[in-house]
């Protein structure tokens, strides 16, 4: 009796040590959660630890146009920063800066600029005004507007590449992965085709080649889709342009659409090897687009650099809005390519301009050589996109003479009905000059907006004067009210200082 006695208390202390232990180690820190799988991301105003990763971005400084008074960069529509960074912004999480893309926030919206007629693939159009945030410089604008194809009027091999590895099991991954995706088969003809391989530990072509009036089929396919496993994400990417291939139409648009929480743990890891694999890929009229879903594992400089590889874009989904923007609204942006190897260079006139900095576009910067080179690889645009360029510019002292040109702009291209020809480039030319420069206007005063509130996530050393109360000033002195995305901008501003004020 005497030894259960003392055996007993000694049992009960060692099960209260052992849930001890095993609740400091689950968690030991207050301010930070556990998703399902162990991993440890930030409460409200906390930082979030993952392995996401992002391009490092070294921001253009000022050229004087005595040293060189030419920039040259190629030009895409990707857009996936901004919403990246209003859902972090939303759900309270640390803001990366090199998350901050000014090019791809810029580009998220749509502007009023002039479209493209008598058969045109581009147009373009320019504006010069005084910069906001900096009483010292000017910003001048090139506004670039892209011809409309209907989506309807293009047939489609689609191959949907979804990742359903374990790390995809949370609700704004995988789950939104499949309703984004039955937005998208809702819009199809029937004489679309789409196929659907998914990868874990292993790829797997769950469709193949169903036609686009078979919605029932591929919605089924689409909702039976459960996440669980490692990531074989090179493998899959192999079997879908096997799939694209056996299923190719001849003039249509030939695609494989990745949507991924971005890790890429098996098989081909190393961008650069990726990046060539569907560099290669591409010249047989197969594309590649990119969607990017979820926190914790984005891998921005790698799904980048395939959608650049493979002609295609690169975006970011978080929510059903999203969603139904990128894969309904602007379907045709998004999946129908008209113009490929897409390249500005821009002469600034030395008489006027004393030094300018390019406004993002840093990892796109290419050299004269690149430029006039009519096989580099460059940027692609979609249907119905609108591109934003921005420069800050330094004007000397002297008096502005009317119609002298400040700088002038030439855009090389290729339209992709010519797809089969690298030799039929084309180009257009813009003459930006004193006339342009004008008082801001409603445009002018959003896209300024735009670039101040990234200089201020980024704190950026070109930031100047940026003020977010002043921001958020300009911003409701503007009527938004027709735009919703734009006014979805003015609360993501207010929803960030309130954040930071606490």
């Amino acid at each position: 009796m005497k030894k259960s006695f003392i055996i007993v208390p000694i049992i009960l202390i060692s099960i209260c040590l052992i849930f001890s232990l095993t609740a400091c180690s689950v968690k030991d820190d207050s301010n930070f959660l556990y998703d399902n799988y162990g991993v440890k991301y930030a409460g409200v105003y906390g930082d979030y630890e993952s392995s996401e990763n992002y391009t490092e971005i070294i921001e253009n400084d000022f050229i004087s146009t005595e040293t060189n008074n030419v920039s040259y960069f190629s030009i895409d529509a990707n857009t996936a920063s901004y919403p990246n960074l209003r859902k972090r912004i939303m759900e309270n999480y640390n803001i990366p800066k090199d998350a901050v893309r000014v090019e791809e926030m810029l580009n998220y919206f749509s502007y009023d600029y002039v479209k493209p007629t008598d058969g045109s693939i581009m147009s373009l159009t320019s504006s010069v005004f005084d910069n906001p945030y900096n009483p010292q410089t000017k910003l001048m604008t090139i506004g670039l507007a892209s011809k409309e194809v209907a989506f309807s009027n293009v047939k489609n091999n689609l191959v949907f590449l979804i990742d359903v590895s374990g790390s995809m099991y949370s609700a704004d991954k995988l789950p939104l992965v499949q309703e984004s995706f039955k937005l998208l088969v809702e819009n199809l003809n029937a004489e679309d085709r789409i196929s659907i391989v998914t990868y874990a530990g292993n790829d797997n072509v769950a469709l193949k080649g169903a036609y686009g009036n078979e919605k029932q089929k591929i919605m089924a396919v689409i909702e039976d889709l459960v996440a669980g496993g490692s990531t074989a994400g090179s493998e899959g990417i192999k079997t879908a342009y096997n799939i694209a291939r056996e299923c190719f139409i001849e003039g249509g648009n030939n695609r494989v659409i990745l949507a991924t929480d971005g890790d890429f743990n098996v098989g081909i890891s190393n961008t650069t090897a990726l990046g060539r694999f569907i560099g290669e890929k591409r010249e047989s009229g197969i594309y590649f687009s990119v969607y990017g879903f979820g926190t914790g594992n984005i891998q921005s400089d790698l799904m980048e650099t395939l959608a650049l590889e493979g002609n295609g874009v690169y975006s970011y989904i978080d929510s059903i809005m999203e969603a139904r923007r990128a894969l309904v609204t602007d379907i045709g942006g998004s999946l129908v390519t008209v113009a490929k190897d897409v390249k500005a260079g821009v002469t600034f006139n030395k008489d006027y301009v004393d030094s300018y900095r390019l406004i993002g576009y840093e990892n796109k910067l290419l050299t004269e050589d690149e430029f006039n080179d009519d096989k580099t690889d460059a940027g692609e645009l979609g249907s119905g996109h609108t591109v934003t360029i921005v420069y800050e510019i330094k004007l000397k002292e002297r008096e502005l003479v009317e119609n002298e040109k400040f700088a002038e702009v030439i855009l090389k291209y290729k339209p992709t009905e010519n797809s089969g020809d690298d030799t039929l480039e084309q180009s257009i030319t813009l003459g930006i000059s004193t006339n342009d420069y004008r008082t801001m206007n409603a445009q002018d005063a959003f896209i300024s907006s735009v670039i101040e509130f990234a200089l201020i996530l980024r704190e950026s050393n070109y930031k100047a004067n940026a003020d977010l109360n002043a921001l958020i000033t300009r911003l409701d002195n503007l009527d938004l009210s027709s735009d919703q995305f734009k006014a979805e901008f003015r609360d993501v501003v207010k929803k960030y200082r309130e954040n930071i004020n606490g």
